[in-house]
């Protein structure tokens, strides 16, 4: 059975009239689609026979179904050859059998250690070694974005097609076997405020248990995990449990227990609600230095800063920083002036948010034209602050240094003219490779 195709991002296209010569454009259509399916083949091909000299190690896992998000989590271990890691992704099933939450376990070669022939050797249509399943979540409808929460690595945050953000302690939740008819996993904490689903905007703080929700009410709410553990503080009947898992969710009497519905489940409202945008608020991010700082995009091409220490309105409202909808926002760790944009124009753009306009619109420092398709995610590398990642529509991650633009690069006589900037492309993919920098399926080791 073909796995469904990922869901699009972005406005919806308006209906099409009916015309009289819709068959002929149904042929015209499929024609394209089969001449991109050979281009695209024709370009994985002839980077699978660059795979040993691109990467110091290469791990490829194929998965039954696709992943609409997957996200590294703490470091398990740490040895001589290889280090294991925690992964987490999701299964976006047809309904045969349920959605899940996967939690892995990765075991990551270090530099310089995998042997060029062993690098070549991936199988595409195999599940690697490198990647063993250790739990599985039966989430309550798709998994859309995961969100760790930094202060405590048991607790992650899951967007699905719900106003509701779920809050799992992944430690504590049963394993679940997904078959047909299996109940839903019973989350361990409901945070609610949105008035429709919210799908995609997801954030964790990286210095407090905060988090941050946009979606399709053109809100932006936030939360913090505390105000459950403080308002729980004085039931006689929780507090025990509370105290004794050593979790930063209260568990409920019975944590975990499968339930057909996730609002059985506790729940906590939001400390405030932030309007300024005029559609969907695609994504969301934290300021690093500060948890009343935080940023968000949407479909209304605007990116808003805002200020949770000043009220509930926009503090800098940028309009048109991009040409189309605006998908992703990452917020640099090391440099907290430089915010990265992504957008169904194809581009990501960088800010500086001391000079974020110019005439009333959006003025980027730099614009990064890379990609065919709508950029769905951006990421700056947490060890180089000039440094980040793309990942679109096309199936390619682009790594970019924005150091290197302007700078005169040699050319040789086969050198091709790429944009400046870009560094590296992984092309590991043939469909869209979205919200996560880290492709779903090929784990890399590069050794810049």
């Amino acid at each position: 059975m073909d796995p469904q195709a990922p869901k699009k991002r972005g406005r919806k296209p308006k209906p099409k009239e009916d015309k009289k010569d819709e068959p002929k454009m149904k042929e015209s259509t499929t024609t394209k689609r089969t001449a991109h399916q050979h281009a695209v083949d024709d370009k994985y091909t002839h980077w699978k026979s660059l795979v040993p000299v691109l990467y110091d190690w290469l791990a490829n896992h194929n998965l039954v179904w696709p992943s609409l998000s997957c996200r590294w989590g703490p470091q398990l271990e740490q040895a001589t050859y290889k280090n294991r890691q925690r992964l987490y992704l999701s299964e976006q099933t047809d309904g045969s059998v349920p959605n899940t939450l996967v939690i892995a376990n990765c075991e990551v070669v270090k530099p310089r250690v995998a042997a060029a022939e062993h690098i070549s050797q991936f199988n595409e249509e195999a599940r690697s070694p490198f990647v063993k399943k250790h739990k599985t979540i039966i989430h309550p409808g798709e998994v859309n974005r995961i969100r760790e929460l930094p202060q405590n690595t048991k607790i992650v945050a899951t967007h699905t097609d719900s106003p509701d953000v779920l809050i799992w302690d992944v430690e504590a939740q049963p394993n679940r076997h997904a078959v047909l008819g299996a109940t839903n996993s019973r989350p361990d904490l409901i945070l609610t405020g949105h008035q429709d689903n919210a799908e995609f905007a997801l954030a964790m703080c990286p210095t407090e248990p905060y988090v941050l929700s946009g979606g399709k009410d053109k809100s932006v709410v936030l939360w913090s995990i505390q105000d459950h553990i403080t308002s729980s503080a004085t039931d006689p009947a929780t507090a025990k449990s509370a105290g004794s898992s050593g979790s930063i969710i209260k568990q409920s009497p019975k944590p975990g227990d499968g339930n057909d519905k996730a609002a059985d489940g506790p729940s906590v409202g939001p400390r405030g609600i932030y309007n300024g945008h005029e559609d969907t608020v695609e994504d969301v991010t934290f300021c690093p230095s500060s948890a009343q700082e935080f940023c968000s995009v949407g479909d209304d091409s605007c990116l808003i800063l805002w200020d949770a220490r000043v009220g509930t309105s926009p503090v800098i409202k940028v309009e048109k920083a991009h040409d189309a909808d605006l998908h992703c926002v990452d917020w640099n760790p090391l440099d907290d002036n430089l915010i990265l944009t992504g957008s169904a124009d194809n581009s990501v753009r960088m800010f500086d948010r001391r000079n974020l306009t110019s005439n009333g619109v959006g003025s980027p420092i730099n614009k990064f034209e890379g990609h065919s398709a709508a950029v769905l995610c951006v990421q700056w590398s947490p060890d180089k602050s000039s440094v980040f990642g793309s990942s679109a529509e096309d199936g390619l991650l682009n790594i970019w240094d924005y150091e290197k633009v302007g700078k005169k690069v040699e050319q040789g006589p086969r050198t091709t003219n790429y944009p400046a900037g870009l560094f590296f492309q992984h092309a590991g993919h043939r469909s869209v490779t979205s919200n996560c920098v880290l492709p779903l399926i090929c784990i890399l080791a590069l050794g810049f």
